[in-house]
């Protein structure tokens, strides 16, 4: 995967009054693509978007860096490991220097250098996406390929401002590269947010094509889209919206089908695979796997919890075919095993699922649910189960429902970047379910503001409730 960048130190701080909250340290990596005023002979923003080539190498770039050091990385400063020990999946058991035992203790500060890295490296993957809409939109491109590059932008800005919104409350909504804009922008209300989101994702499912760029799932198409609106909103709560857009993707059996084999769905030909990181060299597999995977006990970082793994059923064949047992002196450990490739292979087995079609069965079963049909609830949440192993579930009121369906998703979609952590606060359940967890306050349902981008901007005041 080709790296467009360039580097100069005198760019770089140029680079630093231009991009919104972008620490000196994070510049050192920053792409050619996000720079301006680069001397002439190197690449310019503008150079960029004279040729189709680059351009898409450009959003190439992007993806690249939000499967590297992004909220999505499956590497130990991604969501799957920092929000599954901030919440009740993981338990901790390396050093307590590591970043990662801040969350699991629920003891961050504003100070806290690994939230303010998350901030940084969002905004600044936001930053690029903008650059590659706006470099698009006065391209002379094909209609197709401008199309084409302004979906992907449009999704993946929509994307990260999703998860940033859960993450940190109140945000700001950057739809432009002006840094006399970005630099004094406020926080918008949770609600203006969603709106800028959904109208992101409408417009990327119109101009994005339905079927994929390549034989991979590895660029988003017009249902990668509309699989991640349809989780915007549940999130919202807006039912008959979710119930539209999952049966849209749901039916569209020539590109998905439900993984009856355990074994087979996070595999890279996955059937119900919506959207999938490619590694970054031919013949790697998943940082994931890399991560979670442990030979010995006791764990050198983290394992499934206790709560977490005594929450499967003995029929529940989630148990032996996603999580693996290791022992020793008597004790036994679990780890994540949805992904199995934990060194490089030949050629590569398993990408990073970030859009399955699972989801979406679970999606539409809790709206199903809260709009009072039950009928349509249990048939989508007993496909889930019956492929676990499980019996139809015996929940027959809506509330009971809703309780099975959340269950469900613990154990479904566990360790996969943050949805536990997300459902048990969008459903308000979070404090009931980390209540006994040290160091856990209601104020922690969202992450502090770093204190350095207050101090850079004023207009993102007040900090959030706690800090």
């Amino acid at each position: 995967m080709k790296t467009i960048y360039t580097k100069s130190n005198s760019s770089w701080n140029r680079v630093k009054k231009m991009l919104f909250f972008i620490p000196l340290l994070f510049l050192l990596s920053c792409d050619s693509f996000v720079e301006v005023d680069l001397p002439k002979s190197q690449l310019t923003n503008i150079s960029v978007f004279e040729n189709y080539t680059t351009a898409n190498a450009a959003m190439v770039d992007v993806y690249a860096k939000i499967r590297d050091r992004g909220v999505l990385t499956g590497t130990v400063s991604g969501l799957s490991n920092q929000l599954g020990n901030y919440a009740d999946e993981l338990t901790f058991y390396g050093a307590s220097t590591s970043p990662t035992f801040l969350f699991y203790t629920n003891t961050i500060l504003p100070s806290n250098s690994s939230v303010s890295t998350m901030w940084n490296n969002t905004f600044n993957q936001i930053y690029a996406a903008n650059a590659v809409l706006e470099g698009t939109r006065t391209s002379t491109f094909t209609q197709k390929e401008k199309e084409g590059l302004e979906g992907e932008a449009l999704f993946v800005r929509g994307l990260l401002h999703f998860y940033l919104l859960q993450l940190f409350g109140d945000i700001p909504y950057l739809q432009t590269t002006d840094y006399r804009y970005n630099s004094v922008v406020s926080r918008l209300p949770s609600d203006q947010v969603y709106v800028h989101i959904i109208d992101d994702l409408r417009k990327a499912s119109e101009l994005l094509p339905a079927s994929y760029s390549s034989s991979e799932r590895v660029r988003p198409n017009s249902f990668a889209a509309r699989a991640l609106l349809a989780r915007v909103y549940l999130y919202k709560g807006a039912w008959a919206d979710a119930i539209k857009i999952t049966s849209e993707v749901i039916a569209n059996s020539s590109l998905y089908t439900f993984e009856n084999d355990l074994s087979k769905v996070f595999l890279k030909t996955s059937t119900e695979a919506i959207w999938q990181f490619v590694p970054t060299v031919a013949g790697k597999n998943t940082d994931e796997a890399i991560f979670f995977t442990f030979i010995s006990g006791p764990p050198p970082m983290v394992a499934l919890s206790e709560s977490l793994v005594n929450s499967f059923t003995s029929n529940d064949l989630r148990k032996p075919l996603w999580t693996t047992a290791i022992s020793n002196a008597g004790k036994t450990w679990y780890y994540v095993s949805k992904y199995k490739e934990s060194k490089n292979s030949t050629t590569s087995k398993e990408y990073s699922i970030i859009l399955r079609l699972s989801e979406q069965y679970l999606i539409r079963a809790e709206a199903s649910a809260q709009e009072g049909n039950l009928t349509t609830a249990k048939e989508d949440l007993d496909k889930i189960r019956k492929r676990a192993g499980l019996t139809n579930t015996i929940a027959s009121s809506k509330e009971d429902l809703l309780d099975a369906i959340i269950e469900e998703r613990r154990k479904e979609l566990f360790t996969e970047y943050g949805h536990r952590f997300f459902d048990l606060k969008r459903t308000g359940r979070l404090d009931g379910a980390l209540l006994l967890k040290p160091g856990w306050n209601a104020t922690d349902r969202f992450l502090p503001i770093p204190d350095s981008e207050l101090s850079i901007n004023p207009n993102l005041k007040p900090q959030n409730p706690g800090y």
